[in-house]
C-alpha cells in the first residue's frame, strides 16, 4: 500500500509545516515481519518513518486519553469510531484532534499465519495485492490475504472513519451484511449450554487484564476490579470472580464497543472475549437502533434516557 503511505506522509507533513499539530500518532515498520507498531512523530525529519499496510492492527485511539497536545491521528474505521466515542464521553476534545482518515481493507492476523506455517521462522513478509508473500530459511509461501484477516475485520461494516478531517486514499466499500451469525448461533443454545460455553472460556483466563489494558475505552483511573473500598470481587482466578469480571466489563462496554478486536488480540490464552461484546452490540442495535462511534451528535443509549426507550427486557426479562 505504498500510495496510502505517501498520502499519509504528505498530509501530516503539511500539518507540521503549518503548525496545526504538535504530535502525529501513526504506524511505523516493526522489527519483526508481519508487525507494524505505533509511533509518535513530532519532527519533520521523522515523518518518513510512517507507513500503512495490513499489519497496522492497533487501535491508536488508545493513546489519545489524557493528552493535552494538539494531535493528528492516523485512523482506520474502528480507530475513528473509537475517537468519536471518546469525544462523546469528554475524554478527548474535538478541537484537539485532527483525524487523518484511512480506508481499511482489513488487518492480517499474524498469529493465524504463524500457526499455518507450523513453526517455520518467517524472515520476510510482503503484501502483494490480495496475497501475502512469506519467506524464510529454505521456504517461500504465498497465502491469500482475505483468508487470514482478523475475525473482527471480516465482520467490519465500517472500514472508513465515520468522522474525519483529512481523507487519504479512495474510500473502502462499506459492507452491510453483518448478520451476527455467530451471535445468533450462541443465542440459539439453551441457557445451560450458553453458561457452559462461557464457563469454559472464562476458565482459561489468568486475570492478566491484557484485554482491559488494550481496550481504548477502558480508561477509568481505577477499575472496579482494583477497588478495595468497596471490594467488588476477588483478584484470584476463582471461577466466579473471573466470570464477574468478564460479564461486568462487557456490560461497561455495551453501546460503546467499536468491535476493533484489541481485547481479543491482546489475550495471551485465547479467551473468546469478542462473543460477549458482539452479543451486546447486537442487542443495542436491535433495541435502540444504535451503533457505537457513527455520529458525534448521537448520545450513547445507556448514557441518556428517553420515554420511548424499550422496557420489555427490564420488566419481563
Amino acid at each position: 500500500m505504498p500510495q496510502l503511505t505517501n498520502e499519509i506522509r504528505e498530509a501530516v507533513r503539511n500539518l507540521l509545516n503549518e503548525g496545526k499539530v504538535d504530535l502525529i500518532i501513526g504506524f511505523e515498520r516493526g522489527t519483526m515481519p508481519l508487525r507494524s507498531r505505533p509511533c509518535f512523530i513530532r519532527k519533520q525529519e521523522h515523518v518518513d518513518r510512517l507507513i500503512w499496510d495490513g499489519f497496522c492492527e492497533n487501535n491508536l485511539a488508545k493513546y489519545l486519553v489524557k493528552q493535552d497536545e494538539r494531535i493528528a491521528i492516523i485512523a482506520k474505521g474502528c480507530d475513528g469510531r473509537t475517537v468519536v466515542e471518546l469525544m462523546k464521553e469528554n475524554q478527548v476534545d474535538r478541537d484537539q484532534v485532527v483525524i487523518v482518515g484511512v480506508p481499511c481493507q482489513g488487518m492480517v492476523d499474524r498469529k493465524r499465519i504463524e500457526a499455518e506455517l507450523h513453526g517455520k521462522a518467517i524472515l520476510e513478509a510482503e503484501e502483494r495485492g490480495d496475497e501475502i508473500l512469506l519467506k524464510g530459511a529454505g521456504f517461500e509461501e504465498t497465502l491469500s490475504r482475505q483468508t487470514f484477516l482478523h475475525a473482527s475485520c471480516k465482520a467490519c461494516t465500517h472500514p472508513n472513519p465515520t468522522v474525519w478531517d483529512i481523507p487519504v486514499g479512495e474510500p473502502a466499500e462499506n459492507r452491510h451484511d453483518d448478520t451476527y451469525a455467530e451471535v445468533e448461533a450462541f443465542e440459539a443454545l439453551s441457557s445451560e449450554e450458553r453458561w457452559a460455553y462461557l464457563s469454559k472460556e472464562v476458565s482459561k483466563c489468568i486475570r492478566c487484564y491484557a484485554c482491559r489494558n488494550a481496550c481504548p475505552l477502558c480508561y477509568c483511573q481505577e477499575c472496579f476490579v482494583d477497588s478495595t473500598q468497596p471490594q467488588w470481587l476477588g483478584k484470584s482466578t476463582d471461577p466466579s470472580d473471573t466470570m464477574v469480571f468478564h460479564l461486568m466489563r462487557a456490560y461497561h462496554l455495551a453501546g460503546r464497543c467499536t468491535e476493533c478486536g484489541a481485547c481479543e488480540r491482546a489475550c495471551p490464552v485465547g479467551v473468546d472475549i469478542r462473543k460477549l461484546n458482539r452479543k451486546l452490540a447486537k442487542d443495542i442495535k436491535a433495541l435502540f437502533d444504535y451503533e457505537a462511534g457513527l455520529k458525534l451528535e448521537q448520545a450513547t443509549p445507556l448514557s441518556t434516557f428517553s420515554p420511548d426507550d424499550p422496557e420489555a427486557f427490564i420488566v419481563n426479562p
